[in-house]
Order: C-alpha cells, then sequence, then structure tokens
C-alpha cells in the first residue's frame, strides 16, 4: 500500500496526473490490470460505511464511492491525481448483506442468498482535478441454485467469502452457485469495467 506522502511525487506522463485507486481490493487492481490500467497509487479511503436510517442500497452505493473519492483527494497533497473509487452492495430485498467478516456471516448470508435472486450493486466515481465528480451506477441480477448445508459447508472452509460483499466471491467456487446473471459479471467481481473505463477516458486519462 502507498501512503498519500510516500507516492505524491510520481510522475505520469498522462495530462491528467497520477491514477489513484481508492481502494486496496485486490479484484479491483487485478480487474484494471486486464483493461490494461495500472494505477499510479493505492490510497484506501477509511470511511464509515455504515447505512444512513432509511438509505436506499443504490443511494448507500453512491454515497460510500463519492466519499471514498473526496476522501483520498483531499488526503492526496502536492500533486495533480484523477482519483477512483468504487463500492459493491449486494442486496437481497431491501437488504443490504454485509461484507461478511467470520464463518457465522458467511453461512447467514449464503442461507439468505440460497434458491433466490439478489442484485449486486458497484457505484463508481472519478473525480479529477478541476472537475466535477462523475459517477456510475451498475445493477447485476444474479440468481443462486438451493444450497445445502453440504454446499455452504464445504464453502466455508474454502474461506472465500471471508471479506466478501454478500459472503461470496462470484470468481472463485462460488460461481458454481449461480444458476443465471444478467448485466456484468465484472461489477459482480467487485467493478464494473466497461463503465470504469468510459468513466475515466471521458475524464481525459489515456486507456491504452
Amino acid at each position: 500500500m502507498t501512503s498519500p506522502r510516500d507516492a505524491s511525487p510520481i510522475a505520469s506522463n498522462r495530462t491528467v496526473g497520477a491514477l489513484v485507486l481508492a481502494s486496496e481490493s485486490p479484484r479491483r487492481k487485478a480487474l484494471l490490470a486486464q483493461a490494461g490500467i495500472v494505477p499510479d497509487a493505492i490510497v484506501p479511503a477509511a470511511i464509515d460505511e455504515t447505512p444512513l436510517k432509511d438509505e436506499t442500497p443504490r443511494l448507500h452505493a453512491l454515497r460510500l464511492a463519492t466519499e471514498k473519492a473526496r476522501a483520498v483527494a483531499a488526503a492526496w497533497k502536492g500533486a495533480s491525481a484523477m482519483v477512483l473509487a468504487a463500492d459493491t452492495v449486494v442486496v437481497c430485498g431491501r437488504r443490504i448483506l454485509p461484507k461478511a467478516r467470520s464463518d457465522d456471516e458467511v453461512r447467514a448470508c449464503l442461507t439468505v442468498l440460497s434458491g433466490r435472486r439478489h442484485q449486486v450493486i458497484t457505484a463508481v466515481a472519478v473525480l479529477a482535478p478541476g472537475a466535477p465528480m462523475r459517477t456510475r451506477l451498475v445493477v447485476t441480477r444474479v440468481s443462486f441454485a438451493r444450497l445445502t448445508k453440504t454446499d455452504i459447508q464445504s464453502y466455508l472452509a474454502s474461506g472465500e467469502g471471508i471479506g466478501k460483499a454478500g459472503g461470496y466471491a462470484i470468481q472463485g467456487r462460488a460461481e458454481t452457485f449461480v444458476r443465471q446473471l444478467n448485466g456484468s459479471y465484472s461489477n459482480v467481481v467487485g467493478l464494473p469495467l466497461f463503465e470504469t473505463v468510459s468513466l475515466l477516458k471521458g475524464c481525459g486519462y489515456a486507456v491504452s
């Protein structure tokens, strides 16, 4: 991880300056690399991610993505930088499932998702120097097969669900749970590539 102080002198041959990814997610970094994008620095934003009272899942994701972008931009001193931030939530009905921190939370999430359809919502925010915040909101609908206790226990043993929104990683063993997916696959992984690349290009970032 690179701190703003350590990374601020980084030079870039792009007119927008450095590209800073406001996330320490290895999945987002890998997805950007898949699109030929390598951030100049990674500076995760430390913000309170607790949903507000009566906040809808879509507004929650948008608020967190924009707050992350602003927090990292404010901490970036002495250099012109474009900040890319994102927030992903897994929603079943109107319920936002947590980023599972324990086996019990993974089990609870998978029990809720078993045999049901849910939404994966990612808000992407880009804040460029001297420009207004630009955002995109992407929704993917995912249907899970009905999971047995053995399915869930085997998944718990893999450890994949820890730290994941909704308690699962579609790019791993959980892909076998997916009966149907409508929308962006990369969105479910953690960053919708088409919309992210479009935002960056619209802000003047040269994507090779």
